[in-house]
């Protein structure tokens, strides 16, 4: 019991020492440093296109889309305006438009003398039909002009306004497309009338011809 106040000051002088030498220990080994962490290589990316790059091919879009632009209609206005019937009661100042818009809507098809021929024909057979003159010609079809029906309309108002004449079905068969304006026996007026007659063609020793057809 009496060493014991004597042996605490030696055992705090021991313990200063030994701290002491372990930290200049401490201080004189050299550090070796520690290697740095693996970083994942940066990823590629698409390279984006500058503002000026962007404005030059919107640039270019709008000029290709102009170049592109729809066609004018100045030519579909002008055929549509062509083909505009006249109102009714126009008289022969509107005849013809009328036979324009025929031949606008259906395009020639036949020959030249195909046509002429057929065109003749058909107005003749018209023109017989409506009003009794020139029936005689064609007696298979009009009968005994003496016992023939009255005719419905006065030739003195009767107007052929346009006609064309087409292939129907085959290059064989031929339709005579007419318009035409007549005063019926009442005295009704009446424009834009349309008949259609239909042909065959025969061959007769190596001739051709058109043999019209009876309405049904």
């Amino acid at each position: 019991m009496t060493n014991s106040p004597a042996r605490s000051p030696r055992l705090l002088l021991i313990a200063t020492v030994v701290l002491v030498l372990a930290g200049v220990i401490l201080l004189t080994v050299p550090h070796t440093p520690s290697a740095p962490a693996t970083s994942a290589p940066p990823r590629a990316t698409a390279p984006t296109s500058s503002p000026s790059a962007t404005a030059a091919r919107g640039r270019t879009t709008q000029a290709g889309g102009s170049a592109s632009a729809p066609a004018s209609t100045t030519s579909t206005q002008s055929v549509s305006a062509s083909s505009v019937l006249p109102p009714h009661g126009e008289g022969v100042a509107g005849d013809a438009v009328i036979q324009q818009s025929l031949e606008d809507a259906w395009p020639a098809d036949l020959a030249a003398d195909d046509e002429l021929r057929l065109l003749a024909a058909g107005r003749g057979l018209l023109r017989a039909d409506a009003t009794g003159i020139g029936r005689a010609k064609w007696p298979a079809l009009f009968g005994n002009p003496d016992q023939a029906i009255a005719p419905a309309f006065a030739t003195a108002r009767f107007r052929i306004q346009a006609a064309i004449a087409r292939i129907s079905g085959s290059p064989d068969q031929a339709v005579v497309h007419l318009v035409w304006a007549g005063a019926d026996r009442g005295g009704t007026y009446t424009d834009r009338r349309i008949t259609d007659w239909y042909f065959t063609r025969t061959s007769t020793k190596g001739a051709s011809a058109w043999t019209p057809q009876p309405r049904t």
